[in-house]
């Protein structure tokens, strides 16, 4: 699996060109894979915000659901798109998002690691944490996508840490992204109140408060120690998967970069959609 052999596709870009404007760095709440075909409230905030922010050379997506041991990233041409998810309408599994991946680039994203090795991959592609976002954002596909994969056996200190060696690609026109949920459990999703807008449970409410008070005053080492926050957090994160790219997104914010927040509403009591603008 991975290989460090690369066709000629896209090879022109194996030195992207530093950019007068830093890229901003996003984190995503994704919820539900059907927010991939919806016209709903978050999908057109998705796409309003590509509208607003600098068209990128690429997106670079750290999703929820690409976990791996050790460090991967996608080195093919054209990602596949994978229906990671059950039990939902065929018109969502008939989605094709056929945007280019970009090898040379890939190549060099794993280069600037320093602490690990980072696995080419040609076997991936793009999971419901990445296409679900970047279609609305980007409906042509002409923009290459590629995705990070999560290392399961390293802690969060690692991935806010690993993350930082990424930060010349934002200074390069390079979109990343990290997928996922802040406050995400789905075991106590309250499926009869999934109508009723902002419906929540008082400790996702109050988690969601906190972990945006803490990201405003850039107190990250107490994000990064989330589970010393009480039994809220341990509600709210019961396994870390959509949490850790929350961690990659923070780890990327430059000493000059603003914080905004947009889609922070609360979904089935038990999760939020709230995401993070940085830059």
């Amino acid at each position: 699996m991975g290989t460090k052999t690369f066709s000629a596709f896209n090879s022109f870009t194996n030195s992207l060109k530093e950019e007068e404007q830093l890229m901003p760095v996003l984190f995503i709440g994704h919820g539900s894979p059907m927010n991939g075909i919806e016209d709903n409230e978050f999908s057109q905030t998705w796409k309003k915000l590509a509208k607003e922010i600098p068209t990128p050379k690429a997106v670079l997506v750290v999703s929820a659901h690409w976990l791996s041991k050790g460090t991967r990233i996608t080195a093919m041409d054209f990602p596949n798109t994978i229906h990671d998810f059950g039990g939902f309408p065929q018109e969502l599994f008939d989605v094709q998002y056929k945007a280019p991946g970009n090898p040379a680039l890939a190549k060099e994203a794993a280069g600037l690691f320093t602490t690990t090795d980072v696995e080419l991959d040609h076997d991936w592609g793009l999971d419901h944490g990445a296409w679900t976002v970047v279609r609305h954002m980007y409906p042509d596909a002409v923009i290459p996508v590629l995705q990070l994969s999560i290392d399961y056996t390293q802690g969060p200190q690692y991935h806010y840490d690993l993350a930082k060696e990424l930060y010349s690609l934002r200074k390069k026109g390079v979109l990343i992204m990290g997928s996922g949920n802040m406050v995400h459990n789905l075991r106590m999703v309250a499926w009869n109140k999934l109508s009723e807008p902002e419906y929540g449970y008082d400790w996702a409410i109050q988690m969601n408060t906190t972990f945006k008070d803490l990201i405003r005053k850039g107190q990250h080492d107490k994000l990064i120690s989330y589970e010393s926050l009480g039994k809220e957090a341990l509600l709210s994160i019961p396994t870390p998967e959509h949490y850790w790219p929350l961690l990659y997104t923070l780890g990327l914010k430059g000493g000059k970069d603003d914080i905004s927040f947009f889609n922070d509403k609360v979904v089935g009591g038990s999760l939020t959609m709230t995401s993070v603008k940085i830059g």
